[in-house]
């Protein structure tokens, strides 16, 4: 990846994560492209790095905190997952102030929702979680600009219906729809809420 076309902060995040040491091929592919702000299909091996690619796409699209309300969502397959992205988020971003949260099924919804109305940019969250907070309006959705479902070819076999539940009541945003094979439902997911989508795709080697 070329560093050089990052904020410096960022930079200095992977630098320090060591990610800069061997450049991925999906990170190459992927990261210009979430700049660009098109609605992006990721489909890739597990362990290719296309978790990273995003959350480095997020980062330079945000910079830095700017409002109250959140302005990108991530949805994990689970619990395990959401904090595994909000921990490397968080090695990324550590030189930026770019605020996250993690919400999930066995937390308490109150909580949750009140930590989201003190302010964050990124929320990351299971789909039962998510769809619970946005039916209560326990997520300021005014701000979102991108929405982002990673390991969606799982979350399609049954959660489908979640990821509407969420995507339909995001006024505009950048759609990016991660998974290690292509699924059916992509197709339906890109009628839906996705505009003119690219794809970013790796076969396994």
């Amino acid at each position: 990846m070329k560093l050089k076309k990052l904020i410096p902060e960022l930079i200095t995040g992977i630098i320090d994560a060591g990610f800069d040491k061997e450049s991925r091929e999906i990170q190459g592919k992927c990261i210009p492209q979430i700049k660009s702000g098109s609605d992006l299909f990721i489909v890739a091996p597990a362990d290719s790095g296309k978790s990273t690619a995003v959350l480095i796409g997020v980062i330079q699209q945000l910079k830095a905190a700017f409002e109250e309300a959140p302005r990108a969502i991530i949805m994990a397959a689970t619990k395990e997952k959401a904090f595994e992205l909000e921990n490397q988020f968080e090695i990324l971003a550590r030189r930026t102030d770019l605020r996250v949260f993690t919400v999930f099924d066995q937390g308490l919804i109150q909580y949750q929702k009140n930590m989201i109305y003190e302010g964050l940019d990124v929320l990351i969250g299971t789909p039962k979680r998510l769809s619970e907070l946005v039916k209560i309006n326990g997520i300021p959705l005014t701000k979102i600009k991108m929405f982002v479902v990673d390991d969606a070819d799982i979350l399609t076999i049954d959660k489908h219906i979640l990821i509407y539940r969420v995507a339909d009541v995001i006024v505009k945003s950048q759609f990016i729809i991660v998974g290690r094979v292509w699924h059916r439902h992509f197709e339906k997911l890109s009628q839906r809420i996705m505009k003119n989508p690219k794809m970013v795709k790796l076969d396994n080697k």
